[in-house]
């Protein structure tokens, strides 16, 4: 049996080395996170330490070779939480099982031991193996944090952003020698996806610009936004608001935003084309805020898009926000984007929370576009079901907790 240590930078630069000098047969005892080089602490490179190790008797009596690339971190919970597979003994297997038994009564009780570990190891590889529907970077988790990740795809968190955890996971893990509570991995998993959140700005209207703009595709409940937006605006924050619409093609869609407006005591412009618009831009000049109820439309349909920019004077003094349902297909959610790409978008609304379990597609978006968040509707009620976003409200819908920070 041949026992061999491996430093490189990446793990897959570690198992080219190992399947170069060990074979395909190598299999790996145990790995770490080292840091090598710099000075005075400073400027460390990160590498990965493995320790791997080949079985030169037994591979003699191996059916095939074992191929590991699909299986790159395997550890002692690994072992614990799979069931190996029991078949009757092949003629092959039996001959390993007195080359094993002989091996027994020759070797000491360390190298005994490891070798034990070793078939361990690979039987257990081979039942995964088996099982088609196993996903590899799942049996690369470490038991304490095995919970939480499940919550994670269970919420369709992308693969992206998954395969970016597992490697913190591995990280935290090994960094702290396996000394990880449930509590304590939940912890790093919450503070991870915090951190990748907190990147872009959240939370609701500035106040540094006039004219708030909401567009979106039909059904995601624009108009009921905008009006829990306005009434926040006249009642908490004290602003003087009116409204614009070029909402001209649903039924009823200018006489539901007067109601809203009647409510709020705040006086509307409905407007056809440019023209209209820059009229109504000039009549609510001394107000402190305006908002622009947009019509909703097919999103397919590339022409209505030229038709808002057509409509709306997309000027410096305007934030606009994308509204989606969380309700939709995340699919549909990328084809939404793709089509509103052209007008400028500041910031993300997120509508009928309440009407769903799954809300991964929030961060999702969020991360693969490169945009803020501002406001998490969660029922029909204005101007009350509405939520300011923040990375903590967020990641903890998603994570199903409520962490302490």
């Amino acid at each position: 049996m041949k026992v061999k240590k491996y430093v490189a930078p990446t793990m897959p630069e570690a198992m080219k080395k190992i399947r170069a000098e060990l074979g395909r047969d190598a299999v790996i005892l145990n790995s770490k996170i080292v840091y090598k080089g710099g000075f005075f602490g400073l400027f460390r490179k990160k590498n990965i330490e493995v320790i791997a190790a080949v079985d030169q008797t037994v591979q003699l009596h191996e059916k095939k070779p074992l191929d590991f690339r699909d299986y790159p971190m395997i550890d002692k919970e690994m072992r614990e939480k799979e069931t190996i597979i029991k078949e009757t003994p092949t003629p092959e297997a039996a001959i390993e099982q007195k080359v094993e038994k002989k091996i027994e009564n020759e070797k000491p009780n360390d190298e005994i031991r490891l070798l034990q570990e070793i078939q361990e190891l690979k039987k257990m590889i081979t039942s995964i193996s088996k099982n088609e529907h196993a996903k590899p970077t799942m049996h690369a988790i470490p038991k304490p944090y095995t919970a939480i990740y499940e919550r994670l795809i269970h919420q369709e968190i992308s693969q992206e952003i998954l395969d970016g955890l597992v490697e913190a996971i591995l990280e935290n893990y090994y960094g702290n020698k396996g000394n990880v509570s449930d509590e304590e991995a939940e912890n790093f998993v919450y503070q991870h996806l915090y951190r990748l959140l907190s990147v872009y700005p959240l939370g609701g209207i500035t106040l540094q610009k006039k004219f708030i703009n909401v567009i979106g595709p039909t059904g995601v409940g624009k108009t009921t936004t905008l009006a829990k937006m306005a009434a926040h605006s006249a009642i908490n924050l004290h602003k003087r608001i009116a409204f614009i619409t070029t909402d001209t093609f649903r039924i009823g869609a200018v006489e539901q935003l007067k109601t809203y407006a009647k409510i709020l005591n705040a006086p509307v412009e409905v407007c056809y084309n440019k023209t209209d618009f820059r009229r109504a831009v000039h009549l609510f000049s001394h107000y402190d805020l305006v908002f622009i109820d947009t019509a909703g439309r097919n999103f397919l349909n590339e022409q209505y898009v030229k038709e808002l920019q057509n409509t709306i004077d997309y000027e410096d003094n305007m934030e606009t926000y994308l509204v989606f349902s969380l309700t939709g297909k995340e699919t549909d959610m990328d084809d939404i984007y793709s089509q509103f790409s052209s007008i400028p978008i500041d910031k993300f609304i997120f509508t009928k929370l309440d009407e769903t379990s799954y809300f991964g597609s929030i961060l999702n978006l969020s991360l693969k576009y490169n945009k803020g968040i501002a406001y998490i509707t969660n029922g029909q009620d204005v101007p009350d079901d509405i939520v300011e976003a923040s990375p903590k409200w967020i990641i903890e819908k998603i994570i199903g907790v409520e962490v302490n920070e």
